[in-house]
């Protein structure tokens, strides 16, 4: 599986993890960086790796910053990315199957490497369920497209 990753300086050191983890398994890695713990800002990054995903460049994606949370309101901003912030495999397991999330959001300063590995590999294991969730991504897939600009 193609999967892209990204970080700020607050998520470097879990992303190395993440990378070296995703390569081990022998998934094809794309990191959009960041590669310094130098201050940055990490819709900088977020932006190309969830560019990657709704392009189908990658098959899914990985953000990381200090919480999480920046980076997954960054990658949900791209029409088609479903990004979600998971601390817990149930969560990760049941947006795949429920919500065909694309995309999965870790802070380095709340999760330790051991527990997002099993959150990862819970998202990659499962798939989309369909059916009646599919009528509820449609009508997330309109809200997406009453409020994007088209020129």
């Amino acid at each position: 599986m193609k999967i892209a990753v990204a970080c700020d300086h607050g998520g470097l050191q879990l992303k190395r993890a993440l990378v070296r983890y995703l390569e081990s398994k022998g998934h094809e890695v794309i990191d959009f960086g960041t590669d310094s713990e130098e201050s940055c800002d990490y819709p900088d990054f977020a932006l190309p790796a969830a560019e990657a995903v709704a392009s189908k460049r990658c098959e899914c994606g990985i953000v990381v910053c200090g919480t999480g949370i920046g980076v997954s309101i960054a990658a949900n901003k791209v029409p088609g990315i479903r990004c979600a912030h998971c601390h817990d495999t149930y969560s990760a397991k049941y947006t795949r199957m429920h919500n065909d999330a694309n995309m999965l959001a870790f802070g380095q300063r709340v999760i330790g490497e051991g527990l997002m590995l099993e959150i990862v590999d819970a998202f990659l294991s499962t798939s989309f369920e369909g059916g009646r969730h599919q009528r509820r991504l449609d009508k997330i897939a309109a809200i997406e497209a009453k409020y994007s600009k088209t020129e």
